[in-house]
């Protein structure tokens, strides 16, 4: 699992006081370069192997500004050519967001999937885990 925590900014509130629905997806992007220095690990986008097939997010509680905020990312899929990232958003012991992406290993010139093997696929099922819900859930 990859943890990073942000601390979000003033500017990440809307009007209702809270964070922002629309700062979750570019947050999990974020914390998915960690995923994605495993396939190109100077996140050159010419060398990039990788497209995002899906994505959604459950919004389970409001993010507040002032507190940190800790993402965790894990795969809990690893298909042939897909898996499935899975991240939360976990903000003073809650979590608050849960969020699935689908992505699929790439190739740009020839436009077809390529299959996960070999050294790649052993790294990424080192972070292959189960989508465990928190008891509070």
């Amino acid at each position: 699992m990859f943890v990073r925590t942000i601390e979000p900014a003033f500017y990440d509130t809307d009007a209702l006081g809270h964070i922002n629905n629309t700062r979750l997806p570019a947050w999990f992007e974020l914390a998915r370069n960690d995923l994605f220095k495993l396939f190109t690990p100077d996140l050159d986008p010419r060398k990039w192997r990788l497209i995002m097939a899906r994505m959604e997010i459950d919004y389970r509680a409001e993010l507040l500004y002032g507190s940190d905020i800790e993402l965790r990312t894990y795969l809990s899929r690893l298909g042939t050519s897909s898996f499935t990232v899975t991240q939360e958003a976990w903000q003073n012991g809650v979590m608050a967001n849960l969020g699935h992406t689908v992505l699929v290993q790439f190739d740009h010139v020839e436009k077809r999937a390529m299959p996960i093997e070999g050294e790649l696929r052993a790294a990424l099922e080192a972070h292959v885990k189960p989508v465990t819900e928190p008891a509070d859930a």
